[in-house]
């Protein structure tokens, strides 16, 4: 697992193996960025059961400013932590080791806002994508005109509307789909 684009394009990145860490794949991130093209650079990110981090390294890769991740396994955070020091990210990255719905919830009282969220809940727990967009749509730690984009199995189609969450495009790339949400306004299909 690489970076494909930016300062740090070709940079390896550490993983585990583990049935329930699922790296998006390098063809599906390179088209996940493709398609946010010029909402990246200067970006506040969130990432959502971020894994090994790789979605939220490669937004800062591109230009984001920043990026929030979230994960509630502790060898995810350590794993995450381990890969934002190795590109030098460690100051433009902040770690929370918890539930994602939880944290939504206090960033949003905090008055965090996010210009980019992506979600990406284990494929056995659909549910959780749903419970995480809701928590989007009623706390809106986001931006107006934020993307929330959400991988899910291709077989799974999240709901098209999660008021004030409009859901703009749906892309299916081998067993991956990728659903493009926009908040607020400036909501055109990319």
């Amino acid at each position: 697992m690489r970076i494909i684009g930016g300062e740090h394009r070709g940079r390896r990145l550490r993983r585990w193996q583990d049935p329930d860490i699922r790296p998006l794949r390098d063809r599906v991130r390179t088209a996940l960025f493709d398609t946010l093209g010029e909402a990246v650079p200067g970006a506040q990110v969130l990432d959502l059961f971020a894994g090994t981090g790789a979605v939220a390294l490669e937004a800062l890769s591109r230009g984001a400013a920043w990026a929030t991740l979230v994960d509630s396994s502790a060898k995810a955070v350590r794993l995450i932590r381990a890969n934002a020091a190795a590109l030098g990210y460690q100051d433009r990255v902040e770690v929370i080791h918890g539930d994602a719905v939880k944290a939504v919830e206090k960033l949003a009282r905090q008055g965090r806002r996010f210009d980019l969220v992506f979600v990406g809940a284990p494929y056995t727990s659909p549910e959780l994508v749903a419970s995480t967009l809701q928590a989007l749509a009623t706390h809106t730690p986001l931006r107006p005109g934020a993307w929330v984009v959400v991988e899910t199995f291709h077989k799974e189609q999240p709901a098209d509307v999660f008021p004030p969450l409009t859901q703009v495009s749906s892309r299916v790339y081998g067993e991956t789909r990728l659903t493009y949400y926009r908040f607020g306004e400036d909501q055109k299909e990319r």
